[in-house]
């Protein structure tokens, strides 16, 4: 199978049409079909078929696109490897961080960055581990820094532990129970929750359990924690946060921390990648500044 062809199988999938790729690539519309041809008969099978929509893979084909896709994508990082190794400031890095690492890591990491790789693009995705999972996994992101999730990583993914994080308590500034100190006396709170489970209570419920507590009421599933802010400033609810988010300006203007004495454990910090792919100078430089950044942020 030559580059080509999965360079056109990709761009035929993505454009839905041999017309539209072709536009995209600047080619002849024959050529294409000719190049989809030659590698649907190597393989022995048909990679799409024609709907009203337009063109779209086959069940086969989907399945071949995924490998095709990151085989493209690791040969654009080996030329941007072999460029970055020879002084050049070309290519990108693609990576994943949760709001927490947002918090804690990125501002201690982006200036060092950019003073080294001026001309190196950043692409960032906000997001827990099972948004951007598969990204990590067909290779369009280069590394994952954030909680992990309930379900085992495949064995095509690999994690480091970065940071353990304490959570703490959160409302609204003048809150009824803004003085309480104990979990015990927010059982009939309000609460808004999150997490990187897929079950609603499964954040808040076992962490009341383990201290003898009924699990508390949750009003509202938040799907970030920038819509737990804005719904714990504007309401009497109450959520838990990491602690790095006390030193977020939005948090200390608008919520007041309800110090209660109970430990309140958070999710780990992981980074996260492919397990036998070697990342590029650039996107191993700013792996290890969130690394540093991380250690320095547990001291």
């Amino acid at each position: 199978m030559k580059i080509n062809q999965l360079r056109d199988i990709v761009t035929v999938a993505e454009k839905g049409g041999l017309r539209a790729a072709a536009r995209h690539l600047g080619l002849a519309q024959p050529a294409i079909t000719r190049s989809i041809r030659e590698a649907e008969r190597e393989l022995g099978t048909t990679l799409f078929e024609r709907r009203t929509t337009g063109i779209v893979p086959t069940e086969i084909g989907r399945h071949y696109l995924q490998r095709a896709r990151a085989i493209l994508l690791d040969m654009e990082r080996a030329r941007d490897e072999v460029r970055q190794m020879l002084g050049e400031q070309v290519g990108s890095v693609s990576f994943a961080l949760s709001t927490v690492s947002h918090l804690a890591l990125l501002p201690m990491a982006l200036d060092a960055f950019r003073q080294r790789y001026p001309d190196v693009r950043l692409n960032l995705v906000e997001g827990l581990l099972p948004r951007v999972q598969a990204g990590l996994e067909s290779g369009e992101l280069d590394f994952y820094i954030g909680p992990l999730s309930e379900h085992a990583l495949p064995k095509s993914l690999g994690a480091e532990l970065l940071f353990e994080q304490l959570r703490v308590v959160l409302g609204r500034r003048g809150h009824p129970l803004s003085e309480a100190r104990s979990l015990a006396e927010l059982v009939d709170a309000r609460w808004i929750s999150t997490s990187v489970t897929e079950t609603t209570d499964a954040e808040l419920g076992p962490l009341f359990a383990r201290h003898g507590l009924p699990s508390p009421r949750v009003d509202l599933h938040a799907q970030s924690a920038f819509s737990m802010l804005m719904a714990a400033a504007s309401s009497d609810l109450l959520c838990m946060l990491p602690e790095q988010f006390l030193r977020y300006p939005a948090t200390q203007q608008t919520l007041s921390h309800i110090q209660v004495r109970e430990v309140l454990p958070a999710p780990s910090v992981y980074a996260v990648r492919r397990s036998q792919v070697v990342l590029t100078p650039a996107a191993q430089f700013l792996h290890e500044l969130l690394a540093r950044a991380a250690n320095l942020s547990r001291r």
